[in-house]
């Protein structure tokens, strides 16, 4: 499909200047389905992968949606613009991407003919909004149902339909209990409301060599580093940790700072300055006694020697993100300058400082905390390929537990969902009076598109087993969905796969805003100028070409 070191380009867009009307409508429309043909083949248990190159001969390998369309370069505005609600979606709630380009792009394929029959863009809109806000009322008061929090093996299971899909999949039990641990440890409750942030406190660490299996979580903090002088202390027990934001350097005069030296004492006695202010800087952090030291600025070799004299142990050059977490897993505040530094200031809520060696690296463990707000993800590996595809799913699982955490209601998995919105639409579509009826009918169609592309990626007879699912759901029972392995209907209470209201809300959310959006698209105007001026028709003839049009 692409050469090697070539950019994935899908080439949708046409050469003309100006475009309006009908033509634009369907062109828009042709943009999203060509985009959602690509990530078909990504959704469901039976998922393939795709491989993409990029123009540095870099690979990767993912069946990620959004890692996927991140890939690719579109040159049409509109498949941009569908690239852009991939992208919303992983922000917002960490899953479903792939099921939201898919769904966009159906949503557009069965406003199609509307178009065709001549019918006003804004009664297709005003059906699609109607619909969507049905939708949620029925996934919100019929559909999904409460999760008890304190329940582990339910909260695992969720976590392992979201990771089945994946491929992570055959390690699900690890990563599942690796994802919903790092939720909990992060998580904060502040004035009533539940706080978790994962993307700053909770830490993927990657290196490559061992197994998937030898992944842990730290309940503390690893980074890669080494203490600066190489007789410094690497195994401590419950550590005092003081945390820098300063250099301990003798702060050196600009570029255009003179010194005029004149006698020899005078060189002495700016040597001495340097190591006067060292003294002084070292021996207000020594006053805490502390064990260990972290700074994200510099440390000098004269300042080095004093520390390591009082016995401490010294890294430098972290970064502010890693300093913050561990702030954060050992109770320690970062100072600006030592001179204010306080007992409180001082982290004693570490258990275990030590310097290991993995590979040829040197990594810095702070772990074994009392009552860590935040960690680490030990990922290891066969290659780095492997280790980005598992970081990117393990990402998915992560977000998917905080999603639960904060809003735990679930709605069954494996296309059950959409089929029993679309029952309901479809029964609510009788009452709707006009032609306004059409398009509000073709969004139930629409939906099916999720269990119908399931069935497809494993093989299944996809009319025979649609037919059957809705058979399934007239008897209004919600809970009949597509087994993504085998093609079978089976009840998604039994086999335990479950999906977080929140993505679901999400996915339908951003799918429909964003069908509504490029329906309401009639001009596509380029605004790039010719290179030539000469090119350039002169005012009077344009005035004359737009008169004949």
């Amino acid at each position: 499909m692409f050469g090697p070191g070539v950019a994935p380009v899908l080439v949708l867009s046409s050469n003309t200047k100006r475009e309006s009307g009908r033509k634009v409508q369907i062109e828009n429309i042709n943009a999203a389905k060509a985009i959602a043909d690509v990530i078909r083949t990504c959704l469901g248990p039976q998922a393939m992968l795709k491989m993409l190159m990029d123009p540095m001969g870099g690979i990767v390998m993912t069946n990620d949606g959004n890692a996927i369309l991140r890939e690719i370069t579109v040159q049409h505005p509109a498949g941009k613009s569908i690239i852009e609600i991939a992208r919303t979606q992983d922000e917002e709630v960490g899953d479903g991407t792939t099921s939201v380009i898919v769904l966009a792009g159906e949503m557009l394929a069965v406003g199609e003919q509307f178009l065709e029959e001549q019918m006003h863009p804004t009664v297709i809109i005003g059906a699609y909004r109607q619909a969507l806000e049905d939708m949620i009322s029925v996934l919100e008061d019929k559909i999904s149902v409460k999760l008890d929090l304190t329940d582990r093996s339910q909260l695992l299971s969720v976590l392992q339909s979201c990771i089945g899909t994946k491929f992570i999949g055959r390690w699900s039990t690890l990563a599942c209990n690796i994802a919903l641990d790092a939720v909990n440890i992060v998580s904060l409750e502040e004035n009533g409301r539940k706080e978790i942030d994962i993307k700053r406190y909770a830490r993927i660490e990657k290196i490559p060599g061992g197994t998937i299996e030898d992944s842990v979580i730290l309940k503390g903090v690893m980074v890669n580093k080494d203490v600066t002088h190489p007789k410094m202390r690497r195994y401590i027990k419950n550590p005092r940790i003081v945390l820098l934001d300063c250099n301990l350097e003798y702060k050196k005069g600009e570029s255009q700072t003179n010194i005029e030296i004149i006698q020899e004492a005078d060189f002495t006695r700016i040597l001495q300055l340097e190591e006067e202010y060292i003294e002084k800087v070292c021996s207000d952090i020594i006053a805490l006694k502390p064990d260990v030291v972290f700074t994200e600025k510099g440390i000098s070799d004269l300042a080095q020697h004093f520390l390591l004299k009082a016995g401490i142990s010294a890294l430098r050059r972290l970064r502010k993100s890693d300093n913050n977490r561990i702030a954060r897993a050992c109770g320690a505040t970062i100072v600006n300058r030592t001179d204010e530094l306080k007992e409180e200031d001082v982290g004693t809520g570490a258990g275990l400082f030590e310097i290991k060696k993995i590979g040829d690296e040197y990594f810095c463990y702070i772990t074994e905390c009392k009552d860590p707000k935040a960690c680490t993800i030990l990922l290891r590996g066969a290659s780095k390929d492997v280790l980005m595809e598992t970081e990117r799913n393990l990402q998915d699982a992560l977000h998917v537990a905080r999603n639960i955490m904060l809003n735990p209601k679930l709605v069954p998995g494996g296309g059950a969902v959409e089929m029993a919105v679309s029952h309901a639409l479809m029964e609510k579509s009788k009452s709707i009076q006009g032609v306004s009826q059409w398009p509000y009918k073709a969004v139930a169609q629409a939906l099916e598109i999720i269990p119908r592309t399931l069935a497809q990626n494993c093989g299944a007879n996809t009319i025979r087993t649609l037919t059957a699912l809705r058979a399934k759901h007239a008897s209004n029972d919600s809970m009949f969905g597509i087994n993504g392995e085998t093609g079978e209907i089976v009840r998604m209470d039994e086999l335990k796969i479950w999906e977080p209201l929140s993505v679901k809300l999400q996915t339908y959310k951003t799918a429909v805003e964003t069908a509504i959006l490029l329906l309401r698209i009639d001009d596509i105007v380029s605004g790039s100028k010719k290179k030539d001026r000469n090119d350039e028709p002169r005012p009077a003839q344009a005035t004359e070409e737009s008169m004949k049009e």
